[in-house]
Parts: structure tokens; sequence; C-alpha cells
């Protein structure tokens, strides 16, 4: 052992446009990271503004700002003794860029701009920002004069380049970066680098934390090298859930790992390594005469080492110690992701609990049991003492800053936020009443049970009243259009229904505020557009928009067991019905026939019109292949037409969708051009304090009237 380095590496729980609260997190990111006695510290891409902020990024103000949050960190003595890896964007030469300014001892060593952007599924980088073309060049960037007061640099180097110190090098990877064919880390390695930095906004998605730690691993097998990886982590305002997941590899081996689901608001991975194991890993004939060949990188030299300790004084359990990846079933990332996100969404919305209209099926039962997962996360926070957790729960369940109430109880916690309703019709059965009584009471969710026949009654009555014709049910002798019409006046009496007591349960309960609404619809329903437009999948919010039926029904599975819920079972044993029309002797209302396919073909055509960018054509031909040993060429074209009929045609509804958690690379969720958060840090703490701090120096022009001068 000779050149021991400990090193730190975090997801943060950022948030777009929080500028304070992120402060906030790098700076206690930082503190752990120097008590860990570690030298470098990596946080995640753009984390002083939230890797969110979307359309926010063309604005001034956010790179303003940005600015002002670095000079805090800059000038703070917590940031010292330490390389900090720090993200955020940069105006150059009037473009915008993605950048990682590399920051020790009050000073700027390098602004390092993204050179390959993420453009495309959930990724709009391009809208905002320039990747940076020059490859191997730097120039000089003039740094803004409150930076230049802190630091006494005029101009600082910007570009791709890299940092030296006396002792190993550093090199900065940006997220895409590491997917590329070509990434960087293959020329700065031959050139020497040893350290490299990636810093992500990575989303989560069913299944795919397995690429990301395989690239992750191979970046270094051949090269050799120490990498560390930062994720930001939490709902930053959007669809997306950032699933953290840190991790720092060393010669192709993970040598430390995060949680990839997490209330905590900010949690560091560190490790003690070792720069001479990546040399002699890097000791073969054939990889020098490579790196002998290689092109210059300029390095900005530091004078700081980062290997400051003798391996004497070491004592991490890290040094030497190479992990197993950990990954989470599919069922368990259902469990845990939109829990997650849907728990930074209530405490940061300042709403008081959650509402759902529990059906009786199994996708409302789906999106309560993740309540229900979500209530279980927050009591094991409460009960390790997590302090941010312990005050948003106080808060949310309507408790004073200075109560002891402890929510250690997920189900007592659940009582107090989460409310459930049956709105039965004459069209409903017992079962489906009973399986959502036996659920809330399993749960221990507020429930209430009520029937609208009157409402749905009075809303038919109210047309024949005017028209002068009643509608009937397809059993009853009525036409398609009846039918579907009597059924639609359900479904959205419902979504009424369903905001009314959002609205008013709370007060009901001698509580203040308001209850977001839950979603149930899954991806296959709004791919299909089998639903309702403005019907009860309205909502402010759904957790399961971007989950199939099908891994609905396996974390429906897993929950009935890791969740001690035998109730469950009934859920998974019931045939999906939307109960809309009467039900007799010989006919009752089936999803599956409605739709004209099962759930689980339309999970593959899901798949085939998105992830494999199939049209109609492609698609029919891989099915054919697929699927001919069971079905004839000409069943297999009616099945893929009338698909891309319905989805055609229901395509509109997804400008409307209730925003969804994204899960599946197939979502058909539609958001296209007013890219901006919509969960927003409503009091704005940075910025306003900064208009009140400029409006107390400005001189009183007005005429003392208070009101607008008029033209």
């Amino acid at each position: 052992m000779g050149h021991l380095i400990t090193i730190a590496t975090c997801s943060l729980n950022q948030w777009a446009m929080d500028f304070q609260g992120n402060y906030e997190r790098i700076m206690a990111s930082i503190v752990i990271a120097k008590e860990r006695g570690a030298t470098l510290r990596v946080g995640p891409e753009l984390e002083i503004p939230g890797y969110g902020c979307y359309d926010h990024f063309l604005e001034g103000d956010t790179v303003l700002h940005s600015w002002e949050v670095l000079a805090k960190i800059l000038e703070s003595e917590e940031a010292t003794g330490i390389v900090c890896d720090i993200g955020m964007p940069v105006v150059h030469k009037n473009v915008i860029y993605n950048c990682r300014v590399v920051i020790h001892d009050h000073k700027i060593l390098l602004i390092r701009p993204k050179m390959w952007l993420a453009n495309d599924g959930n990724y709009r980088e391009l809208r905002y920002f320039t990747p940076w073309a020059k490859h191997r060049q730097w120039e000089e960037h003039y740094l803004p004069r409150m930076i230049q007061k802190i630091t006494d640099q005029v101009k600082v180097p910007f570009g791709d380049a890299v940092v030296s110190t006396l002792d190993t090098c550093i090199g900065v990877e940006l997220c895409e970066e590491l997917f590329t064919p070509a990434s960087p880390h293959i020329l700065m390695g031959m050139d020497g680098v040893e350290i490299f930095t990636n810093s992500s906004g990575s989303h989560h998605e069913l299944r795919k934390l397995y690429t990301r730690v395989e690239l992750i691993k191979e970046a270094t097998l051949k090269l050799g090298g120490i990498y560390l990886y930062a994720n930001q982590q939490g709902c930053d305002g959007d669809r997306l859930y950032y699933d953290g997941c840190a991790m720092i590899a060393v010669n192709g081996q993970l040598v430390a790992q995060g949680s990839q689901f997490s209330l905590q608001e900010v949690e560091v991975v560190s490790a003690t390594v070792d720069l001479e194991e990546v040399r002699a890993h890097r000791a073969k004939s054939s990889r020098s005469m490579q790196a002998a060949q290689a092109e210059r990188y300029h390095r900005v030299e530091v004078p700081f080492a980062l290997s400051n300790r003798h391996w004497s004084e070491v004592h991490d359990p890290t040094l030497r110690r190479f992990l197993e990846p950990r990954y989470h079933r599919p069922e368990e990332e259902i469990a845990l992701g939109p829990a997650c996100w849907l728990w930074d969404y209530l405490r940061r919305s300042r709403a008081v609990g959650y509402f759902i209209p529990l059906s009786g099926g199994i996708d409302s039962c789906a999106t309560a049991v993740i309540t229900y997962s979500m209530c279980r996360l927050v009591a094991e926070a409460c009960r390790n003492g997590d302090k941010q957790v312990i005050a948003d729960a106080r808060r949310i369940a309507g408790e004073k800053e200075d109560s002891e109430y402890l929510p250690t109880d997920p189900k007592e916690f659940c009582k107090r936020i989460f409310h459930t309703c049956y709105m039965g019709t004459e069209n409903s059965s017992i079962d489906t009443r009973q399986r959502a009584k036996e659920l809330s009471e399993a749960i221990g969710s507020y429930h209430v049970d009520l029937n609208m026949d009157t409402i749905v009654t009075s809303v038919r009555d109210l047309f024949g009243f005017v028209t002068g014709v009643k509608p009937r049910f397809r059993v009853q002798g009525g036409s398609e259009a009846e039918n579907l019409a009597l059924q639609n006046i359900q479904a959205r009496l419902r979504m009424v229904l369903a905001y009314l007591f959002a609205q008013l349960l709370p007060w009901v309960r001698g509580k203040y505020g308001g209850l977001l609404v839950l979603g149930s619809a899954n991806v296959d329903e709004s791919l299909r557009g089998y639903l309702t437009k403005y019907d009860c999948s309205s909502a402010d919010v759904n957790p399961i928009g971007g989950i199939s039926k099908t891994d609905l029904k396996k974390f429906i599975a897993y929950a009935q067991e890791m969740f001690d819920l035998p109730i469950l079972k009934n859920f998974l044993d019931a045939t999906p019905t939307a109960e809309l029309e009467p039900i007799t002797e010989n006919y009752v209302q089936s999803d599956e026939a409605d739709m004209g396919m099962t759930y689980d073909e339309l999970s593959i055509f899901g798949r085939l019109r998105k992830v494999e960018k199939c049209g109609p054509y492609s698609m029919f031909q891989k099915l054919v292949h697929d699927w001919g040993s069971f079905l004839s060429p000409t069943q297999i074209a009616e099945k893929v037409k009338l698909f891309f009929f319905e989805y055609a045609r229901n395509r509109h509804k997804m400008t409307t969708i209730t925003p969804a958690y994204h899960a599946e690379q197939y979502s058909p969720d539609d958001n296209r051009f007013d890219l901006r958060p919509f969960l927003y840090p409503s009091r704005f703490p940075w910025q306003f304090r900064k208009i009140d701090e400029v409006a107390a120096t400005l001189p009183n022009l007005s005429n003392g009237e208070g009101k607008a001068k008029k033209d």
C-alpha cells in the first residue's frame, strides 16, 4: 500500500429552483465528506439549480443565482482542504453550457462543460445547453465580479481539460458521456488520468440500474482507474424520480454503493482506495504502447495532494473491499420508487395528504398499497431518527412544531394522511365494495363509502328533460353512443366527487389544508386510451401511470407477502372491470373484452412502438415472427391494426393525462412544449430574499398612494 486516498461521492435530493435548499444540501455533503477524511467530493449534475429546471435554464436569473450559491460555497471554510466537483449552468461567450466547476481552497481550478448531451426520451438538454465541441481544448473564462472578489481570480480555464494534483490526475465525465460509445474517460485514461468523476441526473426506470452499474464497472475494467459516480435523488418537481445509487469503482470492481431509494436528503458514499493498485493494473505492455501515443490534455495544476495520510493512519473498512452490486427486483422497485416520489411530492406541495377513489380493482389497489409503502418508509425513517422526515411528517399530520408526535406506526400515520373512498352505483358489485373496505382497514386509511346513483340519475334526467330523449345502456337496448355516454357520466362524476372530498375531508376531520387526488390509470390503459377524458383518472399525480398491468400484478403479489396484506389475493383473483354497465345474468363488463386485447399484448405493443421504434408494418413483421406459432398472419394483422387505430384515435387524451411517475420506457405521456416543472418551491426563498434586499436599497419614487399609475 502506497498512496491511499479517501474519496466521496453523493446522492442529493435536490429540487429545481430551490437554491437555498440545494445550497444547504451541498454544504452538508461536503461536511460529511470531510468528516470521513475525504479529499475529493463529487456531487450530482446541475446540483446548484437542480437538474429539472427545464426552460428556466434559459433565464438569466437561474445562472445568476447559481453563481451566488457557488460564491457562498467558495467563501466557506467548510469547502477548504478538499477538492469539490460542483454542477451548475455557465454562460461562456454568450453560450449556455452544462458545467462542472472544480474548486479548492477558495479558488476555481477548472470549469468543464458537458460535451455529449442527453436529448432523447425524457431528456431535452439540447433545448437549453450547447455541447462543448472543442475536444482537448480550453479557453479562458472571465469570472463574474462577485466571484473575483472571493477567489482573487479574473479568469479561469474553461473547456476539456483535467486537474493535476501533487499525486494524481482527475478527469471529469458528465452523465451521458459515460453512455456514449467513445466515452471521454478512455482518452483521459490513456493520457494518465487516474480518477474519473461522473455527475449524473439519471432517473429511475424499472430494470434500468443494471445497465448503469455495468457501464461504470466497464469504464475502468480494461482501462484501470478509480470511478466516482454521483446522482441526484428524489422528485425534482416533475414526473421523474432520480434514484441516487452513488457508486465508487476501482479497476472494474465496486468498492462502495449507496441506496437506490431513500428518504434521506443527503447521502454520502465514501471509500479509501490505493492509487498504486491503479498503476499496477495499468502495467500492461499493449496498454502502455497505446498510452504512449495518446493526445495530450491540458493539465490544471493544484499544489495539493489527495493522498495526505500514511496507510497506518487509515482504518477505513472499505479499503480493499469489493462488493457485488445490489439490485432490487422490479416488484421492489415499484414498492420503493413511486413511494419515495409520492413522499417528496407531498411534503414539497404543502398538501396535508392524499385521496383516491378506491374502486375495488387492482389499479386503485396498487396505488393505495404504494401510498401505504410510503407510510412504511416514513415510519422507518422516523424510527431511525431522520430529523427532516420527522419534521415533514409532523407538519403534514397537522402537528405543531414543538409536538413530540413520532409516526412510527405506518397504519396510524396512514390514517392521518391517506383518504380512500368507494364511489358505488347501481352497477357496482358487492365484491368490489367489500374489497375496497377490507383494503382500507388493512392499510389503515380513512375510508368513506357512498352511493352516487342520485347524482348520476339527475344528470341523466336533465339530459332527457332538455332533449326529450332518455339514453339507455346497451343491455337495455341502447346504442353504442348511449352506452358509452352513460358510462362516462359515472366516470366523470367520480372525478368531481373526488376533488370535493379531497378539499373538504380535512375540514370534516378538524384539520386545515387540502388533499392531493391520486390517479390510478396504468401505462397500458393510457397507451390504448382505455379511459374517459377527465374521469377519475384525472387527478393531481399518478404513481402507477408509467407501470404496466403485468408488473402491477407482480407488485401486488409481492406486497401481499412482504407487507402482510392477505386481502390482496382477492384483488389478484378478480376479473378487471370498470363496473360502468349494468350486471346481468349473461353479462359482466370486462376490461380486456372492452379493449379487444389483453394487458400482456398491450405491453408488447407499447415496447415495440416506443423502445424498438416500430410503425404498424414493422410491428406486424416482428409479431409474425414472435406470435406465428399460435396466431395466423391475418389474426396478427387484425390485432396490430386495432391497436394502432385505438392508439391514434385516443392520443388526444394524453395531452390532459395526469402527470404520472415515469417507470416504463414505452410511456405515452405527452409533455411537449412549455417544459417547466409543475412542483415549485412556491416561496422561492433565495430569489424573494434577493428581491427584498435590492428593493430595500432603491429610492421610493412612488406617489405614496400605493396604486399603479394609469396611462
